[in-house]
């Protein structure tokens, strides 16, 4: 599957993804680092690509036709417990079910909506 990931996804998290086989870009590190939410987006779209993130502003985009939406809404979040959501919700919904679908992950429950 094809990913874009925020810059507040762990290094650990991209490559987790990378050695299941996804192609991930990150865009920490990159000339892409720190940019809008809207440009963000566009590259998601663009390329695309299921966007993972902790931006809870990318749930205004849930009724555009997209390739996925992954948002991790935690409490007290830490590399950690963000790393295992993302890997647990990845492994959870098979690569064809992503176009069109997000998912918020909070500590104790999730939330979907198909777009």
């Amino acid at each position: 599957m094809r990913i874009v990931v925020d810059e507040n996804i762990p290094r650990m998290t991209v490559d987790a993804l990378r050695a299941l086989g996804h192609d991930v870009r990150d865009v920490r590190g990159t000339p892409w680092q720190g940019i809008p939410d809207a440009t963000l987006w566009r590259i998601a779209l663009d390329d695309a690509r299921l966007l993972v993130t902790t931006d809870k502003g990318f749930t205004e985009y849930r009724t555009w036709t997209h390739h996925g939406i992954l948002i991790v809404r935690l409490r007290q979040p830490n590399r950690h417990k963000i790393h295992s959501a993302v890997m647990q919700t990845v492994r959870r919904f098979p690569d064809e079910d992503w176009p069109n679908l997000l998912v918020v992950v909070r500590d104790t429950t999730m939330s979907t909506y198909r777009g």
